[in-house]
Order: structure tokens, then sequence, then C-alpha cells
């Protein structure tokens, strides 16, 4: 009984109940209250009690039943993988994987492809259903999981398939319909590949995904990144003006209809299909509350929103001073914006805004949480930087002080001669870090 999980606690935390109980590391976990545990979804879900009854194996073999009263306390119990689990990689080879446009000779765990429908509810990230079974829907239904956050990018079968590479692709589509029977929160994500799933086709995806809705909250409309490593991969035109105007029109023919349906917008371009479109970003209330902000809907509409609040509190003093604040070409005009609304009432803060081009990958990449430190050493060397340099916290591996080139904030420090402030991602921050500098 209860042979095929067993997981090794790495550590318990001092003070906790597991530790008062006399649990220690390397001792391993059994089961909870008579079930197997198989992951950390089990884990979490069996230990949300007031009162359980714990199996602990020592490394001994020694067997012991702990009957705990917690009241939803957390045991303290630490596992070596945050699953409790191997991650799930990927299956499929997707035409537009940015991965598989990497350069070589970057830190291994950026060449990891994972699609894992377990991190999609912990972590927020998508997944394509290609590697779940029922099992896999079974639990997110029997535990109400949610929100799910899938990346259809077609509901053609065949197309998805060959999109993703995968004879599976097509068939996984039936889990959206399970999950949404269930009533299981969900948003869906198409990453737009002109001459794939652009035009006519993406109107019939979106046309086809109102079904879904408004169980599926929300969908967004990205455009695919190319970076220049694309040797030897799928054909893909990149998103031109003409695409970009081309998508809103179908966007916005589809939110029309979800509104006189559900009372919602259901599907969202992104902040950057706009801006290659050359139009204005749309209201803040278009956003729904601004459901896919990382996928990069709506976040400089939020952003704009923030530092016009933020503007507003500020009252005209004599305040001066140099600084300089470095971005990607998505956000520039935005941050030029703002910081001209900043210097009307703030006349004497001089502020040097630089836009960073992508050399690194490619000058169509141009997000700031792409940008790397090498590029930001190289176009800023010799210019006017002042007391400070700002740089979005996204540009930084998370949690840390890293860029993805493996340049630290200090080696830029270094080659420039200038503090760098990491800014924090609201309005708000970036409003008065720059008025407080």
């Amino acid at each position: 009984m209860f042979e095929q999980f067993r997981h090794e606690i790495k550590a318990v935390v001092p003070d906790s109940i597991a530790d008062q109980l006399g649990v220690c590391a390397g001792d391993r976990l059994v089961s909870i209250d008579g079930k197997e545990i198989e992951d950390i979804l089990d884990y979490r879900i069996l230990i949300n009690s007031s009162r359980m009854l714990m199996l602990i194996e020592k490394p001994n073999g020694e067997q012991w039943e702990l009957d705990i009263e917690h009241d939803y306390e957390d045991p303290g119990l630490e596992f070596g993988d945050g699953l409790m689990s191997e991650y799930r990689r990927c299956t499929n080879n997707c035409i537009f994987c940015f991965i598989d446009q990497m350069p070589k000779g970057m830190r291994s765990t950026l060449y990891f492809k994972d699609d894992d429908s377990r991190l999609s509810f912990l972590q927020g990230n998508y997944v394509t259903l290609t590697n779940m079974n029922e099992h896999d829907v079974e639990r997110i239904i029997r535990y109400r999981l949610s929100p799910i956050n899938i990346s259809v990018h077609t509901t053609d079968p065949g197309l998805r398939c060959r999109m993703l590479n995968n004879r599976f692709a097509g068939d996984s589509l039936k889990f959206i319909d399970r999950l949404y029977e269930a009533g299981i929160t969900m948003n869906g994500q198409i990453v737009m590949c002109p001459g794939w799933n652009d035009g006519d086709q993406l109107r019939k995806t979106l046309n086809d995904m109102l079904k879904w809705a408004p169980v599926m909250e929300s969908v967004s409309v990205v455009p695919v990144g190319m970076t220049k490593f694309r040797e030897g991969l799928a054909k893909i035109d990149p998103v031109d003006c003409t695409t970009a105007l081309e998508t809103i029109e179908i966007v916005e023919e589809c939110q029309r209809k979800a509104l006189d349906m559900y009372g919602i917008h259901f599907v969202h371009a992104s902040d950057e299909i706009y801006l290659l479109a050359g139009k204005d970003l749309p209201g803040e209330e278009t956003y729904d509350g601004y459901l896919q902000l990382e996928n990069g809907v709506g976040m400089l509409r939020l952003f704009m929103e923030e530092s016009a609040d933020a503007i507003s509190d500020i009252r005209p003093d004599d305040t001066s001073g140099e600084i300089s604040v470095a971005t990607g070409k998505l956000a520039y005009p935005v941050l030029k914006k703002i910081i001209e609304d900043i210097n009307a009432v703030c006349p004497n803060k001089r502020v040097h805004l630089y836009e960073i081009r992508n050399e690194f990958f490619g000058e169509t990449i141009t997000v700031s949480g792409l940008i790397t430190g090498g590029d930001i050493i190289r176009q800023l060397k010799g210019k006017a930087l002042g007391t400070c340099l700002y740089l979005p916290v996204n540009m930084f591996r998370s949690g840390e002080e890293v860029f993805l080139d493996d340049i630290t904030k200090e080696d830029v420090e270094k080659e420039l001669g200038i503090t760098v402030c990491i800014q924090e991602a609201s309005g708000y921050d970036f409003v008065n870090d720059i008025v407080n500098s």
C-alpha cells in the first residue's frame, strides 16, 4: 500500500508543527488522511483542513502516524521539487516557439520547455493541453482548480497539429469542452502567425471560442515574437502594420458580439499589435479588469492610468536633479509622454530617456523584458546618465539582479560608472522614483 508516491522531506521549518512532532529532513511523506500524495496539488488540498492524519516514514523504515490538529496552519514541510514531482516537458515543436529561437550558450534553464497544467494553476503559465490526459482533467475538475490558462492558437484541429507539430494537438481541444462543462474558469491565448492563423482563420477561431465564454473569461491575441536566430525553422512573416490593423478589426468585431452575448469584451489584442498598427491603445474600460497583463494586454494602458494618477498628486516645487531611464522600443513612446507630463509639473527635473535596440535577439523584439545587459552597456556607454540609471524590474531574472545574458546589475554599474536602480512595474513607482530621485 502507498508504494508509488513517497516524497522525501528536504527540510522542516524550525518551530513548525512538523518540527515539534519530530519530523526531520530525510523522512518521507507517505499519505495524508489515508490518501496518497501524487504531487503538490494533492498536498495543498489535503493540508487545507483543521485536522489531519499524516503518515511519515523514517529512514529506517519505521512509520509514524501523526494525528495533527493544526487549524489550517501549514505543517512546515519542505520538498526538494516545487511540484513534488518532475516538471512536464513540452512535447510540441511549435513553429513560433521562442526557446527554439534563442542562441546557443545561454544558461541551461532558459532552454527548458514546460507544458504543465499544474503550473497553469500555480503560476499562471499557459499550457497547450497536449501533455494532459483524462486523469489530469478529472483532478482539475475535482479540485476546482482555476483559472487554467490555455494556449489555443487555432480551433482548426488540422492547423493546430501543424502549428504545434503534434498529431494530438487537435484532439486535445476536447479538454476545453470538458473544463467548460464543469465550469472551470479559463483564459485563452492566441500567438498570431501571419500566413498561418491570422485573417479569416483568426476570425473563425475567435467565433468558435465564443461558445466557451464567459467560463473562458478572456482571450489574448499576441503577435509572434521573432528573433534573428530562426535558421531552419518554419517560415513566418512578421506582423506588419497591415496585418495589425486587420487583426484589430477582427478583434473588435468579436468584442461587439461578446458584449451583446455576455456583457464582456472577451478578446483583447496585445499592446504591441496596437502600436504596430499605429493606433491608440483602447480605454481602460475595454480590458475587463486586466485579465491578460502577463501577455502584454493592457499593460501600457494600466501603466499610463497609474502614472497619470501619480502625477496628479505631485505638487509643483523646485525638485531638480538629473537621472536616466532605459526601456525597449515598445514602451518608449509611452514613457516619453509620461516624462513630459512630469516635467510640466517639475520643470527642473532632467530625465534622459533611452530606447534600447535589441541587438542580442534582433530588433524585431521590442519588449523591455528581453533586453540584455550587454545591449544596455554598449548603447549607453558615454551617454549622459545623471546620478542614477533606472531600469524596469522585468529586465532581470525573477528575484535576482541578473540579465538574460548573465550580465549582472553590478557589471552594468561598473561599465557605465553609474548607480543602477531597479524600478517596480507600476506607473506609481515610475513617477515617484523619478520625482523623488
